[in-house]
């Protein structure tokens, strides 16, 4: 069973930054794709950027492409995403997954409990 604990959100203005983190325990990191998705109020959840088990493949959300970075680090069994040029309609819930989708943007087996990203005008 791997456990997933998100980090790094937190209140911020438009234009700003924030690196988001997400641990992965209890199983062997590299044996998994790494997703961010995202969920604001009265939306559906949504993808927003995916790295493969080895950081070969990326892909990211139209909304993400330019202003975010997806990347992974083995040794730390640690998944980060970094948020540049924050706009308020960012504000959401990101929550990190784990597992093996047929395709980085789809169904993940293991996910965190999400931390709050908000980004004021």
């Amino acid at each position: 069973q791997v456990q997933l604990v998100e980090s790094g959100g937190g209140l911020v203005q438009a234009g700003g930054s924030l690196r988001l983190s997400c641990a992965a325990s209890g199983g062997i990191f590299s044996s998994y794709a790494m997703g961010w998705f995202r969920q604001a109020p009265g939306k559906e959840r949504e993808f927003v950027a995916g790295i493969s088990r080895f950081g070969g493949t990326i892909y990211y959300s139209d909304s993400a492409k330019g202003r975010f970075t997806i990347s992974r680090d083995s040794a730390k069994n640690t998944v980060y995403l970094q948020m540049f040029s924050l706009k308020p309609e960012d504000t959401a819930v990101y929550y990190c997954a784990a597992g093996l989708p047929m395709d980085l943007r789809g169904e993940y087996d293991y996910w965190g409990q999400g931390t709050q990203v908000t980004v004021s005008s």
